[in-house]
């Protein structure tokens, strides 16, 4: 084979493209290195949209959850607030109606009235006369404290408390004063957004 082409098995051509082969083998080994390696790490788009359902339902539960807790909370508030304006309703209207003094019965008389609906106010404003003569001839005096007040029930427009209340009482029969604890029971109702009086019974 001495005048034909020779073989491209050996000889200066072979070793000038080895390395080429190997630089072109290496090109395309690393190709094939990154490819299984991306796909390695690549999530499938099954399991991502799998996972993204799963994250908006879990915002979904917890905005459910925040909401409702948010609502308790705001109930829980609205009811202790409207349980703390029917008990200072009952302690203002106890007060009035052990804070009486013959000098300034008109306004004691009419403190009364503004906290009072229904009968028991139709009641006090009938007698307010006889009641003016009555503290005025006895020449009387009483200073309400209000001790403690409870909610015994309550309902959407209507409510009953307790109150014990300490009155220093003075008058013709007792100048120097007399000290007295009343035990009152308070009906009240709902009325234009204020809490009214509407029946009060001595109850010890």
């Amino acid at each position: 084979m001495s005048g034909g082409l020779r073989p491209l098995t050996g000889g200066p051509l072979p070793r000038a493209v080895r390395p080429l082969r190997r630089l072109l083998a290496g090109r395309a080994d690393t190709r094939r290195r990154t490819a299984p390696g991306v796909g390695e790490y690549a999530m499938p788009a099954g399991r991502r949209r799998a996972l993204s359902a799963g994250l908006a339902a879990a915002t979904v539960v917890t905005t459910a959850s925040a909401l409702w807790l948010g609502l308790q909370v705001q109930e829980q508030r609205a009811a202790e607030q409207r349980r703390q304006d029917i008990l200072a309703a009952a302690r203002q209207s106890a007060l009035n109606f052990t804070s009486l003094d013959y000098r300034r019965y008109d306004r004691d008389s009419g403190n009364v009235l503004k906290g009072a609906t229904g009968d028991f106010k139709k009641q006090f404003a009938a007698q307010t006369k006889e009641l003016t003569e009555l503290v005025a001839r006895n020449k009387s005096v009483s200073e309400g404290q209000v001790l403690e007040a409870g909610l015994v029930r309550s309902g959407a427009r209507t409510a009953r408390v307790l109150v014990v209340a300490d009155s220093k009482v003075t008058n013709t029969a007792v100048p120097k004063g007399e000290a007295r604890t009343y035990r009152l029971q308070l009906d009240l109702v709902l009325e234009g957004g204020r809490w009214l009086t509407s029946d009060v019974e001595f109850v010890g």
